[in-house]
């Protein structure tokens, strides 16, 4: 006897159904309709997607970083996110003279300077790129001079590399390119091979090169600390803006 239902003269049969040859077939007994994954499954599922690209993101392509002085001024204000570049030097690709590059602390150059306390949450956001670098003791400058180059500073300026004067128009507005004082201010010095030399914009609010030739690598940044070139400001979108290199270092 059947054990599908009649109907009229015909019989219905238990989970029939149509394949490309056109024949109908049942699934194999035993066999449960498939079921969709419930939202909530789901969700997790997604969200740890996300994460794991936003870390693979931040570790090999780009970071988020915020600025925490006024040393770059005018080109970035305190508070600005910039984003940095992080494949190129994986590449190989070493700082070029113009870029403004964020790097590792050489040698104790922030030392006196508060370290931020970030919450757990913000911690956890840092750690995946979700947002900016929080606790950690990068700075942020620009190149003037790479290994090799002879730059100098005479009077209240310009900034001399291998005998040019540069033209600085990012140089803050009021200061001179070259600082008058006898710490740091006014120099001759020959960059080391793989080795660069960095000043901020703001001229007499940065403590960059210029102050730190006593340190264990007389003022020069190692191109290793050097985690990648700032390319862009995007944040607030009010300042978003491309930093590119300056028509000088042409």
């Amino acid at each position: 006897m059947s054990s599908g239902a009649c109907v009229g003269n015909q019989v219905a049969e238990p989970d029939a159904v149509s394949h490309a040859d056109g024949e109908e077939r049942a699934d194999p007994p035993g066999r449960k309709p498939g079921k969709r994954r419930s939202l909530w499954k789901e969700v997790p599922i997604l969200l740890g997607v996300a994460l794991v690209l936003a870390l693979l993101v931040k570790t090999f392509l780009v970071q988020a970083f915020s600025i925490p002085s006024e040393s770059m001024e005018k080109t970035l204000q305190r508070g600005d996110r910039v984003l940095v570049d992080k494949l190129s030097p994986l590449f190989g690709s070493q700082p070029s003279r113009g870029e403004v590059v964020v790097f590792h602390d050489p040698d104790n150059w922030l030392a006196g300077e508060p370290t931020p306390r970030p919450n757990v949450v913000q911690t956890v956001l840092s750690s995946v790129g979700l947002m900016p670098s929080v606790g950690e003791r990068d700075l942020i400058k620009r190149v003037i001079a790479v290994g090799g180059d002879t730059v100098q500073c005479q009077g209240a300026g310009p900034v001399k590399v291998n005998g040019k004067p540069l033209r600085e128009p990012y140089v803050f507005a009021g200061n001179t390119p070259c600082s008058l004082d006898d710490h740091g201010g006014q120099f001759t010095v020959t960059v080391p091979r793989d080795k660069i030399w960095v000043m901020g914009d703001h001229r007499q609010r940065s403590a960059d090169s210029r102050y730190h030739q006593n340190d264990k690598n007389h003022g020069f940044v190692p191109v290793d600390n050097v985690i990648g070139r700032a390319i862009v400001v995007a944040w607030p979108v009010t300042r978003w803006d491309t930093l590119p290199v300056p028509d000088t270092f042409g």
